[in-house]
């Protein structure tokens, strides 16, 4: 852990708000060569919330330099995992693992920074949930890392409100909650990231704790917007995806999200993850 960026229109930015990108880079080094940089110039987040990170501390320095504040914790597993979270501004606490217990202090998929914004004091998370398989050990590893945001996501929770700290947990989480967040959600029922058991920690998260999925609520009741597209055969080009990547707030940063907006690549070729960037605009 330390502390210390396919090209798309540029966004007009309010002139007192925060604007919070979450993207699974697919390999930091790997992004950079294919695009990133251009997008991040184009976007110029005040955040960036990054998963997949797969390099260590220096190269992703080196990969963000408009970025002067990094937490990031890296995967005891080379070449595997790691989160991180880009700011402008310096954190005032910056936190590793969603477990008390540390079962997954080392697996570099989890890690927390507080820090004080345009819209007030904020703890940011930047979140990758296994992506799992029915019967194997990953999948047990998922749903325990689920369970553990259960209890992390009600503390956050009930420290939020008018005189406490908002909070956002934002990343890869590798589960596609309705139907209208897999575009073949009929062929994957049953399987890894459409499972009951894993959709009902998002009922959980939303119904009883009172999380708001930021970009569902702007997009309404439709399919996707999709933020995944396997590399492979024509997924991208049908649109055949997965919304696996969120934006989750408290409700009293909700009511201050403005713009939330999936960065779709315009074509195959323009990719430079596998994965969409979602990037949210919050007013002060």
């Amino acid at each position: 852990m330390s502390q210390a960026p396919g090209s798309v229109p540029a966004v007009p930015r309010a002139r007192k708000s925060l604007v919070v990108a979450t993207v699974n880079v697919n390999g930091v080094r790997a992004a950079v060569r294919r695009g990133m940089p251009s997008w991040l110039a184009s976007r110029r987040p005040d955040v960036l919330l990054l998963q997949e990170v797969r390099a260590p501390d220096e190269e992703l320095r080196t990969a963000l330099p408009d970025y002067p504040f990094l937490a990031h914790t890296e995967a005891a597993a080379k070449g595997r995992a790691g989160v991180a979270i880009a700011a402008r501004t310096e954190f005032s606490a910056v936190r590793t693992g969603v477990d008390p217990e540390g079962y997954f202090a080392t697996s570099g998929r989890w890690i927390e920074a507080d820090l004080d914004t345009a819209v007030g004091p904020l703890t940011l998370v930047s979140a990758y949930v296994h992506s799992g398989a029915v019967g194997t050990p990953q999948q047990d590893d998922k749903i325990r890392f689920l369970d553990a945001m259960d209890a992390r996501l009600a503390e956050l929770a009930a420290a939020a409100g008018p005189s406490g700290r908002e909070a956002l947990v934002a990343g890869d989480l590798n589960v596609g909650h309705t139907e209208n967040d897999i575009k073949n959600h009929k062929g994957n029922r049953g399987k890894a990231g459409f499972l009951e058991e894993e959709r009902a920690h998002f009922d959980h998260w939303f119904d009883e704790l009172g999380w708001v999925d930021v970009q569902r609520r702007a997009a309404g009741d439709v399919p996707g917007p999709y933020a995944w597209w396997s590399w492979r055969g024509q997924a991208f080009d049908n649109d055949s995806g997965w919304r696996i990547d969120y934006q989750l707030t408290t409700p009293g940063l909700a009511a201050r999200a403005a713009d939330v907006r999936t960065d779709r690549a315009p074509s195959y070729a323009e990719r430079w993850s596998d994965h969409a960037p979602v990037v949210a605009t919050y007013r002060a």
